[in-house]
């Protein structure tokens, strides 16, 4: 992996193929490795930049709660640091929090953006409440413990046992999440606001991608604007990792898109 100095937070990113830029977030307790599966096929056509983000992987873990702005600035100083002037971004689940921020707050920096079984809306009461026993877990029995009660809901039934690998792989990712990384993370999820007006008021197109079995955020709460600049997809049998659940119809959906936007 590559890295950048950013405001003294070292930024770890990777980087392959050529042409636009397309910029992939993971989710939480994720990094850069979630795209692995997706990644060589989508850089023969296209410059994938896909960082660890604030807290997690390689990348700086600051001590502290963290913000979805303060982590979609991140992604804005690496692709200063790299001479991106604008971009597609792409984020999975709490990374499509982070793209949804950076498309209210930076719009000029983007040519679209999108949404990967994740949503606009905020968290409820009951999700706020959810949050702090993820922070209160992770301080009392640790991140590989946490990391093993979370990973096996992010998958479809049938696929926990039907795909154990990608499924140890996951956690594997996630026992490299630094506990004050997760904790920071969990607190900015927790409070950010309600961003359905952004979809639907943003002039950009947008691609809106939901798992059909996705447990964690189910289709109806990604698909919140069908305006004409909304691409919607569902992954069939997917929850909520098509990444690796169904990697090949995650890339189809993609690179549809993006031929799309030079059509």
């Amino acid at each position: 992996m590559e890295k950048v100095m950013c405001d003294g937070t070292t930024i770890c990113y990777a980087e392959q193929g050529k042409g636009e830029v397309l910029v992939l977030l993971h989710g939480y307790c994720g990094s850069s490795s979630y795209w692995d599966e997706v990644v060589p096929e989508l850089a023969r056509s296209y410059r994938c930049i896909v960082p660890d983000l604030r807290g997690h992987g390689k990348t700086d873990a600051p001590v502290g709660s963290y913000t979805i702005e303060q982590m979609g600035n991140d992604v804005l100083q690496l692709l200063d640091e790299l001479d991106v002037e604008k971009a597609v971004i792409l984020g999975h689940s709490m990374g499509g929090y982070i793209a949804l921020s950076i498309a209210q707050h930076h719009p000029e920096r983007l040519n679209a953006f999108g949404l990967i079984h994740s949503t606009a809306y905020p968290d409820g009461d009951e999700a706020k409440e959810k949050r702090l026993r993820a922070v209160s877990t992770i301080q009392t029995e640790g991140i590989v413990n946490f990391v093993d009660g979370l990973v096996p809901g992010l998958f479809a039934p049938e696929h926990i046992e039907s795909m154990s690998a990608h499924v140890n792989r996951v956690k594997e990712i996630g026992y490299q999440t630094a506990p004050q990384g997760a904790v920071g993370a969990a607190l900015a999820m927790r409070e950010r606001p309600d961003r359905r007006d952004v979809l639907s008021a943003t002039p950009l197109p947008v691609l809106l991608v939901a798992g059909e079995k996705d447990g964690l955020i189910p289709p109806e709460r990604t698909f919140t604007s069908d305006k004409p600049h909304i691409v919607q997809a569902t992954i069939a049998g997917a929850g909520h990792m098509s990444m690796y659940e169904a990697p090949e119809q995650l890339i189809q959906v993609i690179q549809q898109f993006m031929t799309g936007l030079s059509d």
